[in-house]
C-alpha cells in the first residue's frame, strides 16, 4: 500500500504546482494589462481618480456632455474673423494646459496635475465641439502631448515645462500661471464675441479656470509658498481666492 501511495502523492503535488504557476501567470498578465491601460489613458487624459485628490476636478469633467448639448442647440450665428481667432486659439491654449499637467504629473506625480488635465481635455474638447459645428479646420491635427500647429504655443509648452520640472513648487506655480492667463485670455475673446454659443461656452471655461486657479494656490499655501498674478489684476485675484468653488454649467452675463 505505501508504494501505491507515492506516485499518488507525485500527482497531488504536481498538480498544485500547476494551479499555482497558472494562477501567478495569470495575476502577472492582469497587472502588466492594468498597468498598460492606465499609463495609456494617463497620456490621453482620459484616466479618472477617487478621493480626496479626485476633488481637484470638482464637477468640470462632469458637465460636459450637457455643455456640448446645449452648445449645439444654440443657432448657429455668423462668425467674425475674430470669434474664429478666438476658437483656434483657445482649442490649443487649453490643449496646452493639459499637456504641460500631463507632463508636470509624470515628473512629480501629484494628483492635482493628474485631475486638472482631466479637466483640461473636457475643455479643449468643447472648444472643439464649437469648431466642428461650425465646420472650420481643427488646428489640432496632432493630439499627441506637446504638439502644436502654431510654434507659439510649441514654445510656451517647453518653456512651462522646463520651469516646472525645477520643483515642485515651480510645478505649481507653472500650474496657477496658466489658469492666470487662460482666464485674461477668456476676458478678452469674451469682449470681442456676441455669439451667444461661443460666449456661453468661454464663460464656463473661465469658471473651470477659476477653480483650477483656486486649486493649484491651495496647494502652493500647503508648501509655505505664495503666487503672484501675471495676468490678471491684484484686485481680480484676491477676489476669486475668496469667494467659493464654483460648481455646474454657468450662464454667462
Amino acid at each position: 500500500m505505501k508504494r501505491g501511495l507515492v506516485p499518488v502523492a507525485w500527482l497531488v503535488a504536481a498538480l498544485i504546482a500547476a494551479v499555482v504557476v497558472g494562477v501567478g501567470a495569470y495575476v502577472a498578465t492582469h497587472n502588466t494589462s492594468t498597468t498598460v491601460s492606465t499609463s495609456q489613458a494617463a497620456a490621453s487624459g482620459n484616466t479618472s481618480s477617487s478621493g480626496a485628490a479626485g476633488s481637484e476636478l470638482g464637477s468640470n469633467g462632469s458637465i460636459t456632455e450637457p455643455m456640448i448639448a446645449q452648445i449645439d442647440a444654440m443657432p448657429k450665428q455668423p462668425l467674425s474673423p475674430e470669434e474664429v481667432n478666438a476658437l483656434m486659439e483657445m482649442r490649443e491654449e487649453e490643449k496646452l494646459a493639459r499637456d504641460v499637467y500631463l507632463t508636470l504629473y509624470q515628473k512629480w506625480g501629484l494628483p492635482i496635475f493628474h485631475n486638472i488635465a482631466q479637466s483640461e481635455q473636457t475643455h479643449t474638447d468643447t472648444v472643439k465641439a464649437l469648431i466642428d459645428k461650425y465646420g472650420l479646420q481643427d488646428p489640432v491635427q496632432d493630439d499627441n502631448v506637446g504638439v502644436f500647429s502654431d510654434p507659439k504655443f510649441t514654445n510656451l509648452y517647453e518653456q512651462l515645462v522646463a520651469e516646472g520640472s525645477k520643483s515642485v513648487v515651480d510645478a505649481l506655480k507653472v500650474g496657477a500661471t496658466i489658469e492666470d492667463l487662460d482666464i485674461k485670455d477668456l476676458q478678452h475673446w469674451l469682449a470681442v464675441t456676441d455669439n451667444n454659443d461661443i460666449r456661453f461656452a468661454f464663460c464656463n471655461l473661465m469658471k473651470g479656470s477659476r477653480n483650477h486657479l483656486r486649486s493649484f494656490v491651495s496647494q502652493l499655501q500647503r508648501y509655505g509658498a505664495s503666487y503672484t498674478p501675471q495676468y490678471i489684476s491684484e484686485q481680480e485675484y484676491n477676489a476669486i481666492l475668496s469667494s467659493s468653488r464654483e460648481a455646474g454649467i454657468v450662464e454667462c452675463p
